[in-house]
């Protein structure tokens, strides 16, 4: 098996584990809304937490995906020229950013 399709397969397996979340998530707020409007105010509070949640991992899979490929593009970079040291690294910690959103979604709660 060759790496595109390892590369495919692994998106795949990726995109479904995100669609298993939005579906049981869908449900679970479909199901808490069904209890009654006197919890309202407590499965508002739950679901916010619960959507903070999704969004950071979210956040932590897709920067996970995104810096395999830029980590091995800045080793090459760096073996070929050693001076590029500094911008690799800037490239590779680019996407923390985005699980530090993430972070930031939780914490405002």
């Amino acid at each position: 098996m060759n790496r595109n399709n390892m590369e495919r397969k692994g998106m795949r397996t990726a995109y479904r584990l995100l669609m298993t979340v939005f579906m049981v998530t869908l449900v679970a707020s479909v199901a808490s809304a069904q209890e009654g409007a006197a919890d309202n105010e407590h499965t508002t509070e739950t679901m916010a937490k619960l959507a903070a949640g999704i969004a950071l991992a979210g956040c932590g899979i897709g920067t996970g995906m995104s810096q395999g490929p830029i980590g091995a593009a800045a080793v090459g970079m760096i073996s070929e020229d050693s001076s590029k040291f500094v911008s690799g690294l800037i490239f590779t910690a680019l996407p923390e950013t985005i699980v530090l959103f993430g972070f930031l979604a939780l914490f405002l709660l």
